[in-house]
């Protein structure tokens, strides 16, 4: 495995602030999603949603979900994205939904402090979910007789931590 695809890896997910999350409803059917997110220290991503919403309905169902972490603004045939498979759940525990909403927010450097866990428990209607992650790819591609195609690589992030400082403004 090449050191510079985790490193890319890493970039994309630390610069790229949402994700795509991919579920499959009670029959079957694909549900793509994208959510603002973060991550921790052990790339457990975390976002907020309502209970009722499709996608949290089909991870109440199904918690086999897939993440896509894709910048579409690049031009065409130069993009790099991380491509993740997790598995995905709603968070019960109040201090871990307190260290979620502190790593949400603090990502895009706004005060944690203005939510508080109860406000995702009971009879909210928001929760806070969370996916961890089983195997991350990258994308990379080759020229085959003039033909562009496109592969995925495993990279290893697990067992390489993100900075700590990765949220730091």
């Amino acid at each position: 495995m090449k050191s510079e695809n985790v490193e890319l890896a890493k970039k994309i997910i630390k610069e790229i602030l949402y994700i795509t999350i991919a579920t499959v409803t009670k029959d079957g059917n694909p549900w793509n999603t994208p959510v603002y997110s973060a991550f921790d220290e052990n790339y457990n991503f975390y976002w907020n949603s309502q209970i009722s919403s499709q996608h949290s309905r089909n991870i109440k169902e199904n918690p086999n979900v897939f993440l896509a972490i894709y910048n579409s603004k690049i031009e065409e045939g130069a993009g790099k994205g991380v491509y993740i498979q997790a598995k995905a759940e709603e968070v019960l525990d109040e201090k871990e939904i307190e260290k979620a909403l502190a790593i949400m927010w603090s990502r895009i450097g706004k005060n944690p402090k203005t939510h508080k866990p109860k406000e995702f428990l009971g009879d909210s209607p928001l929760r806070v979910y969370k996916a961890v992650p089983e195997k991350f790819w990258i994308n990379d591609d080759e020229r085959l007789e003039g033909k562009y195609l496109d592969f995925r690589i495993e990279v290893d992030l697990l067992g390489s931590n993100p900075e700590s400082s990765f949220y730091q403004k």
